[in-house]
């Protein structure tokens, strides 16, 4: 029998009970489009990641506190190791910014908004992180020295707080303190993972009075004069702390730079994204052990249907090549609507993630798709296959 024979009856089969076919082809299609968009979402936070912590610049050190070896003195990062940073002994960092950080919750009118990350730092903090103002202005030296409560908001603090209001020279309430809001910065986006606009920056001396209290920095962030200074910033940056917290063993800090940051984030991102890939594919199983069931099913109902064929002289393998073309468009059917559904879906933001789609990942689920067809389905028809004509005219 030829090939298009075989196709015809198989095709045949599947439209006489199209309900049935048509939940078969559900888990298949759920599993492709899992494992399509999820990689997307994966690959799409993965360049956020990446985008935002370039943003910052490539000349960047980020220094932060490190608990030392049980018995080593540990002492607390302060402003006068961030003013050390800047000076003859290290001609290769451009700022040295002393930087804490708390939660906070701020209000404005009847609205309360939880900031994630309220900061307080001095006006090279700006320049250091590539933050621009988009309204307003940012706050000066005179207002660190002055101690004065004012704020500049990010972008999604002042949608929260401000709703079609312009924020600058409102006064919002941070931890029932006021602050005086003097500018906006300009919108970086968020990862996924963190909203970069989600923060507040202060004068470093307001918020310690107010907020924090004169304890141990949270970073000190350092600018080098260019990325390719950068490893001689660090060593510089190194022997000056080595030097004031009189460090004989591990140091009480840690150094990284935003190459080091970019490969963390990015390794665990890449880590999450196969993790949600590899329970996706289990969709495609699920789909898969579907196949078998329902051809198992099909297989019994048809009995008597193979007897005949078989009598009137169809191989064996016209009826295992039908049984198994049946299985396999199933799943190819299950496989094109999921690629349909993926590709789709993988268009919108998703948790506040642009997903970005790996037309690799699309071949691959759709591929497998076909070869689950072809695995699952096997059984089944080899079982039809096997059938003795007598007793397949027998059944009842």
């Amino acid at each position: 029998m030829r090939v298009v024979e075989i196709a015809a009856f198989a095709v045949r089969g599947l439209t006489a009970n199209k309900m049935r076919s048509g939940l078969t082809t559900l888990g298949i299609l759920i599993g492709v489009a899992s494992v399509i968009l999820l990689i997307a979402v994966g690959n799409g936070a993965s360049s956020s990641v990446q985008q935002s912590i370039a943003g910052l610049g490539t000349n960047i050190l980020t220094i932060s506190p490190q608990r030392a070896q049980p018995g080593s003195t540990v002492r607390p990062l302060t402003t006068a190791d961030a003013a050390a940073l800047v000076g003859p002994d290290s001609p290769d960092v451009k700022y040295a910014s002393p930087v804490v950080s708390v939660q906070a919750t701020a209000g404005f009118g009847g609205t309360s908004y939880p900031i994630s990350q309220f900061i307080g730092t001095d006006p090279r903090y700006f320049d250091t992180t590539n933050s621009g103002v988009a309204q307003g202005n940012l706050f000066s030296d005179n207002d660190v020295q002055q101690a004065r409560k004012v704020v500049v908001i990010g972008a999604t603090v002042a949608t929260q707080l401000f709703p079609g209001v312009d924020p600058v020279g409102k006064s919002m309430l941070v931890n029932n303190i006021p602050f005086t809001v003097v500018g906006v910065l300009a919108a970086k986006g968020s990862s996924g993972l963190q909203d970069a606009d989600d923060m507040a920056v202060a004068p470093l001396t307001t918020t310690q009075n107010a907020l924090t209290g004169y304890g141990s920095l949270t970073q000190i962030v350092v600018q080098a004069r260019s990325a390719d200074a950068l490893p001689n910033a660090s060593a510089q940056v190194t022997t000056i702390l080595n030097g004031r917290h009189k460090v004989t063993g591990t140091p009480d800090y840690r150094i990284l730079s935003q190459d080091q940051l970019l490969t963390a984030r990015t390794a665990t991102t890449e880590t999450f994204t196969v993790l949600l890939a590899s329970v996706a594919a289990i969709s495609l199983l699920v789909g898969g052990i579907g196949i078998t069931n329902i051809m198992l099913v099909t297989v019994t109902e048809r009995i008597r249907e193979i007897g005949i064929r078989k009598a009137v002289g169809a191989p064996r393998s016209s009826i295992l090549g039908q049984f198994l073309i049946e299985a396999t468009l199933l799943s190819l059917f299950g496989g094109a609507l999921g690629v349909a559904a993926g590709v789709i879906r993988s268009r919108f933001t998703i948790a506040g993630i642009q997903p970005v789609l790996v037309p690799s990942s699309v071949l691959l689920a759709f591929a497998v798709s076909a070869l689950i067809g072809l695995f699952f389905g096997s059984y089944p028809a080899s079982r039809a296959a096997k059938l003795r004509p007598i007793e397949a005219l027998r059944h009842e």
